[in-house]
C-alpha cells in the first residue's frame, strides 16, 4: 500500500519583462494595423511581379481576382485554385463583390485606397518606433543574447530534431523548462525580429515616393520596385504564419496561464511529468 502523498501547489515565476509585454501588445496592434490596410493597398492591384515594371498585361506570379463568369481564383504561376466566397469573389450585405481580399480582412473595411495608406503609415510608424526602443533596450540588458540566441547544443541536429519530435507529439516543456523559449521558438523569433520585420520595412521605405526620390538604392537591393513588393507580401505573409502558429501554441499550452504572462508578467509553472512509477502508485 502506497502512502497518500498531495502534490504541491504550483510554482509562480517571473516570466516577461515590462519591456517585453509592453512591446509585445504595441505590435499586436502596429501589426495587424499594417497587415489588414496592406491588403487594402494590394485590392487596387491583386497581382505581383518581379523586377521593375509591372502592369495588366504583364505576367505576374500572383493574381487574385475573378474570371468573367463570377468564380473566384488564386494564381500562383502555372497553379490556379479557385476561391469563390473566399478570395477574388464573395457576398457582402447580399450582394456579389469582386475584389480580392474580403471586407471583413481590410482596413478600412469599405474599400478606400487613400484611408489604407494612411492607416499602413500609422502601423508602420508604431512598429518602427517601438521596434527601434524596444530593440535598444533589449541590447543593453542582453535579453538576445541570454534569453533568444540558441545555445551551439541546442543547434546541433540530434536536440532540434527532438524538439521537432516533441512538438509534433504536444509534448510541451514542463516545469522550469517551461519559462524558458526552447530551440523552435528561439529560431522563430530571430527569424521575425532579424529577418521577416526588417524587410517588411525596408521594402516600404522603398516603395514610399519620398525615400524612394533619396534612398533609390533600396529598390536597387531587391531588384526593382516590383521585387520590393513581392519581398514586402511575402514577408508579410510569413508573419501570418507565425502568427497563426502562435496562437495554435498558445491554445495548446493553456492561453489563461500564456495570456496572463504576458499581461501581468507572472507565469505559472506546468507540474512536471510524473514518472510511470510515480503514475502506478
Amino acid at each position: 500500500m502506497s502512502a497518500d502523498h498531495t502534490d504541491p501547489p504550483p510554482k509562480v515565476v517571473k516570466r516577461h519583462r515590462l519591456s517585453t509585454r509592453a512591446w509585445h501588445w504595441l505590435n499586436v496592434v502596429a501589426v495587424f494595423t499594417l497587415l489588414m490596410s496592406g491588403l487594402t493597398i494590394f485590392n487596387a492591384h491583386p497581382r505581383l511581379y518581379w523586377g521593375q515594371y509591372g502592369a495588366n498585361p504583364d505576367a505576374p506570379w500572383l493574381h487574385i481576382g475573378a474570371t468573367r463568369g463570377g468564380e473566384g481564383f488564386l494564381r500562383v504561376g502555372g497553379i490556379e485554385i479557385e476561391t469563390t466566397g473566399v478570395l477574388g469573389v464573395w457576398e457582402k450585405d447580399g450582394q456579389t463583390r469582386s475584389r480580392a481580399f474580403p471586407h471583413w480582412a481590410t482596413l478600412p473595411a469599405n474599400y478606400s485606397l487613400a484611408a489604407g495608406r494612411k492607416y499602413h503609415f500609422l502601423g508602420a510608424w508604431l512598429l518602427i518606433v517601438g521596434g527601434v526602443l524596444y530593440l535598444i533596450w533589449s541590447l543593453l540588458n542582453r535579453h538576445v543574447w541570454r534569453d533568444l540566441l540558441p545555445k551551439r547544443g541546442e543547434l546541433s541536429p540530434p536536440h532540434l530534431w527532438q524538439d521537432v519530435k516533441d512538438h509534433a507529439r504536444l509534448r510541451l516543456p514542463r516545469g522550469e523548462a517551461a519559462a524558458r523559449y526552447n530551440v523552435l521558438q528561439k529560431l522563430a523569433y530571430l527569424l521575425v525580429l532579424f529577418v521577416l520585420l526588417p524587410a517588411m520595412v525596408l521594402t516600404g521605405l522603398g516603395m514610399s515616393p519620398t525615400m524612394n526620390a533619396s534612398w533609390g538604392w533600396i529598390l536597387d537591393l531587391f531588384g526593382g520596385r516590383q521585387s520590393a513588393r513581392s519581398v514586402h507580401f511575402i514577408a508579410g505573409l510569413g508573419i501570418v504564419l507565425f502568427i497563426v502558429v502562435h496562437l495554435i501554441m498558445v491554445v495548446i499550452a493553456g492561453p489563461v496561464n500564456e495570456v496572463r504572462s504576458m499581461i501581468t508578467g507572472r507565469f505559472r509553472l506546468p507540474a512536471e511529468r510524473k514518472a510511470p512509477a510515480e503514475e502506478a502508485a
